[in-house]
């Protein structure tokens, strides 16, 4: 049984990925994910703020207006939080490569070009086989059009593009007005994958302190459907590798992305929860369904539950929006 396939010019083992999480922090647990059958790791993100704290370009926006807003300072965790600097996540992406051998994607978190292009340049050089843009930007101003923040991502991608030769893949948030436009787009501007989708963490408010607090919640099971039916919208019709990625637990949530299809399914709150061994598990639910079903490869599969045969997109979706509307009881 042949469970191979390709993502960002990689030919991988399997679809399973290990996303982006905490557990890519440490060596002897990537390892523990090879070994259960992971057939590729997203380091964790370097983040913006962190590049900008080591060239110290960050002193202006954290005093900015401090006397007005005294609290403005605690929004930004201090230099000495972040379990890397810089520097240190590269050697990260080297002794990662030199412990495995499964392809090792970097991830950068941020908004502006400054930064991004220079850190990309090093982690290609640092041996990342791939490199994931986590484009975290929440368009707060009322004066920010949708076209203005398209341009933000498709500026900074170029931007990256420009500087490396490794495959770029973009990680995006649901909240576009057009999607699949938005998708083409990135797709003109050099992206290789597209990773449906980032979750915006929304805060909490501690009524004790009344302070916002950051509670990241896990993703849920039904979390799925929305990178799903995108993928199955934009399969065969954006030339673009896809990642599904939020509410992946189990060996049937991998099916179904695929089916719809996703070249890999990102794994992350099942890892957290449950460790690396569940990556083997879900293998094994993987080959089990595919025997049963006699499926004799993942590409035969792939794209299989897609949209890509429906001439009027808008129309099934429609169609179906209506039928689950009108048949609740």
């Amino acid at each position: 049984m042949d469970l191979s396939t390709r993502y960002l010019g990689l030919e991988l083992k399997n679809p399973l990925v290990a996303g982006a999480s905490p557990l890519s922090r440490e060596i002897g647990t990537i390892r523990a994910l090879e070994d259960a059958g992971a057939a590729a790791v997203v380091l964790h993100s370097l983040f913006e703020e962190q590049i900008q704290f080591e060239a110290n370009e960050l002193a202006h926006f954290l005093e900015h207006g401090t006397e007005s807003y005294a609290e403005a300072l605690s929004y930004f965790p201090q230099p000495d939080k972040f379990r890397f600097t810089p520097d240190e996540y590269l050697e990260h992406i080297r002794r990662a490569k030199a412990a495995v051998d499964i392809p090792v994607i970097a991830s950068l978190n941020g908004i502006s070009t400054g930064g991004w292009i220079r850190y990309a340049t090093m982690m290609e050089q640092a041996g990342a086989d791939a490199l994931e843009l986590n484009i975290y930007f929440i368009p707060t101003d009322p004066d920010l059009s949708g076209e203005d923040v398209e341009r933000v991502y498709v500026d900074v991608l170029t931007a990256v593009k420009s500087a490396v030769k490794i495959p770029v893949a973009v990680k995006l948030g649901p909240f576009f007005t057009a999607l699949a436009a938005t998708a083409k787009k990135l797709a003109a501007a050099g992206a290789q994958g597209l990773v449906l989708f980032n979750r915006f963490y929304q805060p909490d408010i501690d009524l004790e302190t009344l302070e916002v607090l950051p509670r990241p919640l896990p993703s849920s099971p039904q979390s799925l459907r929305l990178p799903m039916r995108w993928i199955a919208i934009l399969r065969d019709r954006i030339p673009v590798d896809l990642a599904a990625s939020s509410g992946i637990y189990t060996a049937e949530d991998v099916i179904k992305m695929v089916m719809a299809g996703a070249d890999v399914a990102q794994l992350c709150w099942t890892l957290l929860v449950h460790g690396p061994g569940r990556t083997t598990s879900i293998l094994r639910g993987l080959e089990g369904w595919m025997e049963e079903k006699e499926y004799t490869s993942v590409t035969e599969m792939k794209g299989s539950m897609s949209l890509r045969s429906c001439p009027e997109p808008a129309a099934f979706e429609r169609a179906h929006y209506m039928k689950a509307l009108t048949s609740y009881t």
